[in-house]
């Protein structure tokens, strides 16, 4: 058996280890979006509360908005929660839900239960718009500029470090403006 062949076994381990070495250095929050810097998709649904209500895009058009996709199904949503209802007692930036593959009724008693730190929630029963923004599971987080543009995509539970990462990045739009 000529020598070389000897050597084969550890070019494969070096070449396992270097996709290893790669795949640990992903931060998983990360996930890449097609929406960065693209307009928020367009819909049609209904309010969460109020089932007659249709909502669109242009119902928050106009000022910067954060986007919470939740359920009542996922135990991270509710962790997180307690960080949205210390985000909306700021009142710097409005929070709209989008309530996701859910059912009305018990996410109703969650934010009765729980509070309600949305300015209004997104019915999507279907899951179409999660679909459209590419949504991979609860909670994600969507940062929106006054135009609708999604700036900023978090996945996973927002965390008050988080919150004031992200507060930097809406100061950073502000003296872009000026």
């Amino acid at each position: 058996m000529p020598r070389v062949l000897l050597f084969v076994p550890l070019l494969l381990f070096m070449i396992l280890a270097g996709f290893l070495w790669k795949g640990l250095s992903i931060d998983p929050r990360e996930l890449p979006s097609a929406l960065i810097d693209r307009p928020f998709p367009e819909f049609s649904l209904a309010s969460l509360q109020q089932p007659d209500r249709i909502l669109t895009k242009q119902d928050f058009l106009g000022q910067p908005v954060i986007v919470n996709v939740w359920a009542t199904w996922c135990p991270s949503c509710r962790q997180e929660h307690e960080q949205l209802l210390v985000i909306d007692q700021t009142g710097e930036i409005p929070i709209i839900g989008l309530n996701y593959k859910d059912e009305r009724d018990l996410a109703l008693q969650w934010l009765q239960q729980l509070g309600n730190p949305y300015q209004f929630n997104i019915f999507d029963e279907q899951g179409m718009l999660g679909l459209d923004l590419g949504v991979y599971g609860a909670p994600e987080t969507y940062l929106l500029d006054a135009q609708g543009i999604v700036r900023h995509r978090y996945v996973g539970v927002l965390t008050a470090q988080d919150w004031q990462e992200l507060k930097l990045m809406i100061k950073g739009w502000d003296s872009v403006k000026n």
